[in-house]
């Protein structure tokens, strides 16, 4: 007989308590996700989480008294943190680079299907990226200059985590740079993918990094990826 599959809790933080239900709803549907908690601003969000078990959190940014970007990085700055997919009804708008500078793996629009926002929780839970190719280089170009303002590696002084990756799995977090999946990747250095979520797991765990997201923003910061290498990229 085999165990039951584990339930991934969830936390919705939003200033409206439609959208709330609305989530919930979706959520509490499925029988590998569960709600675990609600909270209407930022506050009071961090003060559930410092007594909640979350996985995941789905975040408004645009709230009364403390927003969500403040929120995410007081809740990513937790014991055990969970991962924050930040809302938003603006696609790569100034507040979700703000978030993701915070600490959010990912975001997700307001009116994204209901399918989408169950993929989302389940992918950030898996610790993937829930931002999509395109969107992570719009992302990252738009984040460029508050990521490179006077915290990239000095030249032949490389990040010290990124210092201890092999060439292959640097090869591979260039990759997660630009957006391309695990299927793509395996595809573009013609390995499996089970070699490749091996190759990722290592990155993770060796930049200390909570999820590719995560990952790729200390690549940018440090100078392994630069923005004119995306628009390149954009452009074939």
């Amino acid at each position: 007989m085999t165990s039951p599959r584990p339930t991934t809790r969830v936390v919705l933080v939003d200033d409206q308590q439609m959208v709330r239900a609305g989530f919930r709803m979706v959520i509490d549907s499925q029988p590998d996700l569960e709600v675990v908690g609600e909270a209407g601003d930022g506050g009071a969000a961090v003060e559930l989480l410092r007594r909640t078990a979350a996985d995941v959190v789905l975040m408004d940014i645009r709230m009364p008294g403390t927003d969500g970007i403040e929120a995410t990085r007081q809740v990513t700055a937790l014991p055990e943190p969970p991962r924050v997919v930040v809302l938003t009804t603006f696609d790569l708008d100034e507040y979700v680079v703000a978030a993701i500078g915070a600490g959010a793996s990912g975001f997700l629009l307001k009116d994204a299907a209901p399918e989408e926002m169950l993929a989302a929780v389940r992918t950030v839970h898996a610790g993937d990226s829930v931002i999509a190719a395109s969107s992570t280089r719009r992302l990252l170009q738009h984040v460029a200059p508050m990521l490179r303002g006077g915290a990239a590696a000095a030249p032949g002084r490389p990040e010290p985590a990124l210092a201890e990756l092999t060439p292959r799995e640097t090869e591979v977090l260039v990759q997660m740079a630009y957006g391309a999946s695990n299927t793509e990747i395996a595809r573009g250095l013609f390995v499996s993918e089970a070699t490749v979520k091996t190759h990722v797991g290592r990155v993770l765990a060796k930049t200390g990094s909570r999820d590719r997201v995560q990952a790729v923003v200390l690549a940018f910061r440090s100078g392994l990826v630069h923005p004119g290498d995306l628009l390149r990229d954009a452009a074939h």
